[in-house]
């Protein structure tokens, strides 16, 4: 496989939860009353058992959510990147103001940097388990969700969009689409070579996969997982979103694992555009997964929100 992990990712990646999307900053004043009046946003402190801690989640409610109280709604979980937190996508984006479009609830959990996999050195640090086991029946006690496969999606930017990718093939049972924006798609085969630049984010890597040739890591490549794929698997998994921009030090990967989709004819979409790895790239994209997402997910309320 490629390399293409270059200095400029291993800055990017080392400051994007310090970038304010300058495209956020500037959206409509009408677009943000539009928000103020519509959007539901909570932040639920839950402690997890797994990992012994506080793991907060933000969660983006539809318009007519106190409204309608028998209604259930589609979730869409989605991922912060490496070095990032839960309330980025709230903070960075406007993407509250473009869930207000539809009918769907979002879900934007805290992962640290665990990359959303159980943790190869430290025991208490599952991350996998957590989303699967923890967090998804607590979004489902306290709020009206479609409980099926066909009304959960999972995407994520950046280590967000490859552990999105990750619970898509590992977990195809619980989500019906997994979306990847700028993903770090081939995490699992880096090695200190890849970080000469800035070697404590090896070392961060390697105590959550493990070292190279660890059964940690080859258990969560996502690029072996789906060369391994018996055909007689493929018409149960989610369908696969991903985009990059071709700016981004880590746009090789996408186009290579779209390629492995193309060749396994999993139903897949890829998007290269104009873009490098920054909030003002997410701030865009996000609206395309929103979109994607309100149309895979099943449900007779997943439509847009009439306009008036």
């Amino acid at each position: 496989m490629k390399r293409f992990l270059n200095r400029s990712v291993l800055a990017g990646l080392l400051i994007v939860t310090g970038t304010v999307s300058l495209h956020a900053q500037r959206t409509s004043s009408r677009a943000r009353a539009k928000a103020r009046s519509s959007a539901s946003v909570e932040t639920i402190q839950f402690h997890s058992a797994l990992l012994g801690k506080i793991l907060p989640y933000n969660v983006i409610l539809p318009p007519d959510y106190s409204a309608s109280r028998t209604t259930r709604y589609p979730v869409l979980y989605l991922l912060h990147g490496w070095v990032g937190h839960y309330s980025d996508w709230a903070t960075r984006t406007n993407v509250a103001d473009y869930v207000a479009e539809y009918r769907l609830i979002v879900v934007m959990p805290e992962g640290n940097n665990g990359w959303y996999i159980d943790s190869a050195t430290i025991a208490s640090d599952k991350y996998e388990t957590y989303v699967l086991q923890e967090l998804i029946p607590d979004v489902q006690q306290r709020y009206r969700t479609i409980e099926s496969r066909y009304g959960r999606g999972i995407a994520g930017l950046s280590m967000g969009g490859y552990g999105a990718l990750k619970f898509g093939l590992k977990s195809p049972g619980t989500f019906a689409f997994a979306g990847s924006i700028s993903g770090a798609l081939a995490a699992t085969s880096w090695t200190e070579d890849d970080f000469k630049a800035a070697p404590s984010m090896y070392k961060s890597l390697v105590s959550v996969f493990g070292p190279p040739g660890s059964d940690t890591r080859r258990a969560n490549d996502i690029f072996e997982m789906v060369r391994a794929l018996p055909p007689t698997r493929v018409a149960g998994l989610p369908y696969f979103y991903l985009d990059c921009g071709t700016e981004d030090g880590l746009f090789s990967y996408s186009p290579q694992f779209a390629a492995l989709l193309r060749e396994k004819k999993i139903p897949h979409e890829f998007r290269e555009l104009p873009g490098d790895h920054s909030w003002p790239y997410w701030d865009q994209q996000v609206q395309e997964v929103l979109k994607i997402a309100a149309e895979k997910l099943h449900g007779q309320r997943t439509r847009p929100m009439s306009r008036r």
